[in-house]
Order: structure tokens, then sequence, then C-alpha cells
């Protein structure tokens, strides 16, 4: 192995421990509604994104603080011995994804039905330590 390759492994070693990743599938709440409160606390320090969430009143916000604690314990479990404040963890990345909907019928004047699209998203909280 080159010490290119070994410098490079290094750093991408030493990265991994650095982020923690925490993920949410098949959250019952339409995309764009979620995306309105993850664009509040993408690229914060994770201390301010926490009270963002507590004091926000949408409903998405509950599931998205529950999901950035989840992230900071994921980065507490691998950096042990650590302290978050001492850190500086800043949510990195916050990725709103479609998720599969489901499809209901409303019926509607003179016989005929509405389709009704109910939506729901994956979420992704990517949580790094600045350097």
């Amino acid at each position: 192995m080159g010490a290119r390759k070994k410098e490079r492994a290094l750093r991408l070693k030493e990265e991994k421990s650095r982020t923690a990743i925490a993920v949410l599938r098949n959250s019952t709440i339409a995309p764009r509604k979620m995306r309105l409160v993850a664009d509040l606390i993408r690229g914060v320090e994770v201390n301010k994104a926490l009270n963002i969430l507590q004091h926000n009143t949408k409903f998405a916000s509950k599931s998205l603080e529950k999901l950035l604690r989840s992230a900071i314990a994921n980065w507490e479990q691998k950096n042990e011995g650590q302290n978050i404040e001492d850190a500086n963890l800043v949510v990195r990345t916050v990725k709103v994804d479609g998720a599969a909907m489901l499809k209901r019928i409303q019926a509607a004047p003179q016989g005929r039905a509405h389709r009704i699209r109910k939506r729901s998203n994956h979420v992704t909280i990517v949580v790094d330590g600045a350097k």
C-alpha cells in the first residue's frame, strides 16, 4: 500500500470517528412540512438546534428533536470519553426524502371520487465535530 493510500485511509478513518448519523424511516409527516423545520437546524450548533426544536410549535419538530438526540447519542457512542461541548458538534446535514405514499379515495359530488395522497418521508441527520 502506497503512502498516499495510507494517508487517505487514516484521514477517512478520522473523519468517520468525528461524524455520527441517525436515520428516521417512514415518518408519517409530509416531506414538505418536515423540510420547513429541517431548514431551521441545518448548519447550527447542536445545543442551539435542540433549543430551536424544543420551542418550535410545528408537529415535525418533535420527531426531528428525537432524531437529533439519537444522532448525538451515536456520536457519544463512537467517541467515548469526549465531551460534546469541547467537540463543538454541528448539525452538518439534514436530508429529507420522500417515502411511500398511501393512496386513499374521498367521496366527491355526483358519484365521483378524489384521490388523496398521504405522503411520508425519510430523514437523515449527520452530526459532525468541528475542527
